[in-house]
């Protein structure tokens, strides 16, 4: 009985901690490439580049990447995560040692390139699958919240330690390459826990008896591309992260358009980016309980709503407070959004064994806010400046939200358990 029991609490122990490694490798594999977010002067002068350079190195991390998630998904389906997640950990974290001796302009090229193939590739897909496989499909909601609210747990406090240690070594060619330096040391120790931790899954309900394992051939991939589902759930997808992208515009907003002062401005950033850990944790359990696109639909709805009203709110001081309650609402619906779209994958039957396709068919639509929101948006703000520019670029991310509305009720008419 006692062996038993030691078993049973190993098995949960080891269960917790799968969740873990996937937060944390999820949260952190791309702080390297995203460096610039918090550091960009000191990226741009330690790598001396100009701004449409930099523009560039992530319009070719970009692009990589989108080229790269439907086959990364194939792939998945063939290979257990624990060897793609080990494995992309372990480029990414090694490569950004390198990264951090600000290499050439050329070279950087490359890089960003290989980090888009590297995460897209061999990571992205593979963490959507063990996640999907790590509970049952009552509880798909609350898996992939569990992993939104931990990547953005795992991703704020390392960053709010270095960003201390910054400032404590003067700001300074050498400061920034000891954060890249340290965000590649944690990378590389997630890709070796990964393979300690992580067991593989690949033999799955339409395995063989015998043991065989699963190979995902192109009949199953045309069978995943001929889903309606797999590309209304895109539509859910990019839509959610389109308002992700128009997040991103609040700090200038509120500074340019609210004549907020930039330290303010910045508070109000941060603050957003705490509501990250909270929304999809609470999404996960709220989706489980009433549909996961049930949700989806009232969550789109409220960023339709939330970013119409940016588009029509004059700029009155008096209504400031009023601004940030509204910034407040669409960053809870957006990433809630982000942290349970993926459980319409087993809401919607589609099977375990191609879970890998299916995600990264969904990834190719669903992540092109990456490549054209930087450039769709700067556009918008240089032609017309101030308030109409906002104004033109919230109401486009609500119209787009409407789009990702219609397509999460067709998928509540659509629901049907998984295999």
């Amino acid at each position: 009985m006692a062996t038993e029991q030691q078993q049973s609490s190993q098995s949960a122990l080891r269960h917790a901690l799968t969740m873990v490694i996937l937060c944390v490798s999820g949260g952190t594999i791309y702080n390297v490439v995203y460096v610039f977010e918090v550091y960009y002067i000191p990226t741009q002068q330690a790598l001396d580049l100009t701004k449409s350079q930099m523009g560039t190195l992530m319009g070719v991390f970009g692009a990589a990447s989108l080229l790269s998630y439907s086959p990364g998904g194939w792939l998945a389906d063939r290979v257990s995560s624990r060897k793609l997640i080990t494995l992309a950990m372990l480029l990414a974290g090694g490569t950004g040692f390198y990264y951090a001796t600000f290499p050439s302009y050329p070279v950087a090229l490359v890089l960003h390139a290989f980090w888009g193939i590297t995460i897209a590739l061999i990571f992205w897909n593979a963490m959507i699958r063990a996640t999907r496989n790590w509970a049952p499909s009552s509880q798909q909601g609350r898996a992939f919240g569990y992993l939104e609210a931990g990547r953005g747990l795992a991703g704020i406090v390392p960053a709010s330690i270095l960003l201390a240690v910054f400032s404590w070594l003067g700001s300074t060619r050498v400061a920034l390459a000891t954060v890249i330096s340290s965000w590649s040391a944690i990378i590389v120790l997630c890709g070796v826990a990964a393979w300690f931790v992580l067991e593989g899954d690949i033999p799955s309900a339409n395995a063989k008896t015998n043991g065989e394992k699963s190979k995902v051939g192109w009949k199953e991939v045309i069978q995943v591309l001929k889903m309606p589902a797999v590309w209304l759930i895109a539509i859910v997808i990019m839509a959610a992260n389109t308002g992700f992208w128009a997040t991103y515009f609040f700090t200038p907003y509120a500074t340019e358009v609210f004549l907020l002062s930039v330290a303010a401005a910045c508070l109000l950033s941060v603050g957003r980016n705490w509501l990250n850990p909270i929304a999809p944790f609470v999404a996960g359990f709220i989706g489980d309980r009433f549909g996961i696109a049930k949700s989806a639909v009232v969550l789109l709805l409220i960023m339709m709503v939330s970013f119409a009203f940016f588009s029509i709110t004059p700029a009155k001081a008096s209504l400031l407070p009023l601004v940030i309650f509204n910034v407040a609402l669409a960053a809870l619906s957006i990433y809630a959004l982000r942290g349970i779209y993926f459980a319409l994958l087993d809401e919607q039957g589609i099977p375990k064994a191609v879970t890998g396709t299916a995600a990264g068919a969904a990834s190719v639509i669903g992540f092109t806010p990456d490549i054209y929101m930087p450039v769709l948006s700067g556009a918008i703000l240089d032609s017309f400046p101030g308030l109409p520019g906002y104004r033109i670029l919230f109401g486009g991310a609500g119209v787009v939200g409407a789009l990702g509305c219609i397509a999460a009720w067709k998928l509540c008419r659509t629901r049907k358990p998984s295999d």
